[in-house]
């Protein structure tokens, strides 16, 4: 196995990883609102519009090996991960809640669990946008080469 082959098969994992996060988050944010019955905020749904779309996106790069695939993914990643922080701005009280957007039904700022002392679901949400990113960022760098 020669080295372009090495280069090849990395960056295949890597966005295999990608695709992973994504699948399982996106399975976890389902499992939360269907199993669990955790009704979701506006920003949630903002992040699931973000989310859900990249499952597809990764798949085809996988399975086309489609370098462009930090092309398309990256925007949707990046704005997913906007409003995550904005989300978790307003959950952690940084942000005032007068600034929320969920004025009408299920409250921003609703506590429906905290893993480990301080994952909450805001937190899991900006943590899966940020993996996303440092990973596209790492495949990008690698293109580059």
């Amino acid at each position: 196995m020669n080295h372009s082959d090495n280069a090849s098969n990395t960056n295949w994992n890597i966005i295999f990883i990608c695709w992973l996060v994504v699948t399982i988050s996106t399975l976890g944010s389902l499992f939360f609102s269907e199993i669990m019955e955790f009704a979701p905020c506006v920003l949630c749904w903002y992040q699931r519009i973000f989310l859900f779309p990249l499952v597809f996106i990764f798949a085809t790069g996988l399975f086309s090996y489609d370098k462009s695939v930090v092309r398309y993914a990256f925007p949707v990643a990046a704005a997913g991960w906007l409003v995550a922080l904005y989300h978790n701005l307003l959950y952690t009280g940084i942000i005032p809640d007068k600034l929320q957007p969920c004025s009408k039904g299920v409250s921003c700022t609703e506590e429906y669990i905290t893993l480990l002392g301080f994952l909450s679901i805001p937190m899991l949400s900006l943590l899966a946008f940020s993996t996303i990113l440092a990973l596209l960022f790492m495949l990008n760098r690698r293109f580059s080469r």
